[in-house]
């Protein structure tokens, strides 16, 4: 792996709030798009237990993320792609991701400060944590189809 290159990720990943999350159950795939925050190479996100990616996760863990910027010229495209699992939380680790949450989307922190129909979806919500266990980053600027993995089975998360 490239010097700087676990960093350099960090860094693009902190520029960035959406992640597309695929998912796959008895429905068959699906994708969809979730605001994330992050801690290291572990992705936190809410969602409601009852979207079909909720349906999906419930049934079964195994995930494939995407993160990345709309590119008009396919030099420039970067992005990072992952798989891994994804975990209901609770208890001392939810509150731990809406405070890490909270720190990037201060509407979250300031929950009683939002308008009624965010409070009202904030209490549909489950909070969800998924981590990589490959994770690659895709920079087109440095040569076309420009892939690196990072390794986080063995502890890297």
């Amino acid at each position: 792996m490239r010097a700087g290159l676990r960093e350099e990720v960090q860094r693009y990943l902190g520029q960035h709030q959406v992640m597309t999350l695929a998912s796959q159950g008895e429905e068959g795939v699906w994708a969809a798009a979730v605001f994330y925050t992050n801690e290291g190479f572990a992705f936190y996100f809410l969602s409601s237990p009852s979207s079909r990616h909720g349906r999906n996760l419930a049934a079964n863990p195994r995930a494939a993320a995407t993160i990345h910027a709309d590119y008009a010229d396919w030099r420039e495209i970067k992005g990072v792609q992952m798989e891994g699992k994804v975990c209901l939380l609770a208890g001392k680790e939810e509150a731990e991701a809406r405070g890490l949450y909270g720190a990037k989307f201060p509407i979250v922190a300031n929950a009683g400060q939002a308008p009624a129909s965010i409070i009202k979806a904030l209490a549909r919500v489950r909070w969800y944590r998924f981590v990589p266990e490959r994770l690659y980053f895709i920079d087109n600027s440095a040569g076309f189809g420009q892939r690196e993995e990072i390794e986080l089975r063995t502890g890297g998360a």
